[in-house]
């Protein structure tokens, strides 16, 4: 079914898809897509709307800004952050129409460092099971200087004959419980999203139905989350099962949520592409575009979306 590439809605009052994605990523952190190329492939798939969004860093957002300016795409700048609760490792996206400034920017310096830090321990990890000079040839697929990640490692262990391909080295080495998946020490869910509403951001969970959580204990996640001063959550991210969809949007009308969507692309070739996503269901969940830092979203021109005047 093709994007409807038309004014954002006020409500979602039929199951459609919609010419907006809120969550990508570019080479500014683990995509395989510079800012500016991902931002043409958002073009020829008909978005309207979009949002980078790479990991614990807003390095991407001016050259993105400059390629949506030229192809008509409006731009919202943000990121998504690592956080820790309970024990698990959630993300919050941010979205900040007024770019990185306020206590956003020692939050990412802090989230950088320990990126850096985690990616020389899951180097030592994985010198021990093969892949030797793991640091440096990791570096070498990230093509850049910035703080590596796991798919780096990936890479590497693909490029050296370790594994076969991407999957075989989370399934060995580097998914959840593996030689390669170390935990950083992230911060506290509630303290990231003081971060980003103190900076004029709009706080998002992250894919709620990837986590493996409960239903109740996602409802306490998301009460955290809006203790600490989160609006939002992504209702759809990627292709989701519409049954589970509905019951999620059912859990944040009953707290007053708005509704997010986005694909999580990170690769051409992957199950999702830009725009690729799950129909958003009939919900009375508010869209994401209808919070008041973001209101100005839906008739916003092409470029970098600019502060709003109401900064509430």
């Amino acid at each position: 079914m093709p994007l409807i590439p038309t004014l954002l809605p006020a409500v979602f009052d039929a199951d459609q898809r919609y010419s907006a994605d809120l969550h990508m990523h570019s080479t500014a952190s683990d995509g395989a897509l510079t800012p500016t190329e991902l931002v043409a492939l958002c073009a020829e798939r008909g978005l309207t709307h979009m949002a980078l969004t790479d990991h614990d860093t807003m390095d991407g957002i001016d050259e993105a800004g400059q390629a949506a300016q030229q192809a008509g795409i409006c731009l919202v700048p943000g990121c998504e952050l690592s956080t820790r609760w309970q024990g698990i490792n959630i993300h919050v996206v941010a979205l900040m129409p007024g770019g990185l400034q306020g206590p956003l920017v020692e939050g990412l310096e802090q989230q950088r460092l320990a990126r850096i830090q985690r990616a020389e321990v899951i180097a030592e990890r994985l010198e021990k099971v093969g892949l030797p000079n793991a640091l440096a040839k990791a570096r070498e697929q990230a093509g850049s200087d910035r703080p590596l990640g796991r798919p780096d490692f990936a890479r590497a262990l693909v490029a050296e004959g370790v594994v076969a391909d991407w999957a075989t080295a989370f399934k060995r080495y580097l998914g959840s419980g593996k030689k390669g998946d170390v935990k950083a020490h992230w911060p506290e869910i509630s303290e990231v999203v003081e971060w980003v509403v103190a900076s004029g951001g709009v706080a998002v969970i992250a894919h709620p139905l990837r986590y493996g959580l409960t239903r109740r204990k996602r409802g306490l996640l998301m009460d955290t989350f809006q203790a600490a001063g989160g609006d939002a959550a992504e209702l759809v991210s990627g292709q989701q099962n519409p049954d589970v969809t509905r019951d999620l949007a059912r859990q944040m009308v009953e707290r007053g949520l708005y509704a997010s969507l986005g694909s999580d692309f990170h690769f051409p070739g992957s199950h999702a592409a830009p725009g690729s996503m799950s129909m958003v269901p009939r919900t009375a969940a508010p869209p994401i575009w209808q919070h008041p830092r973001l209101s100005h979203l839906r008739d916003a021109p092409a470029g970098p979306l600019a502060a709003s005047s109401a900064m509430v």
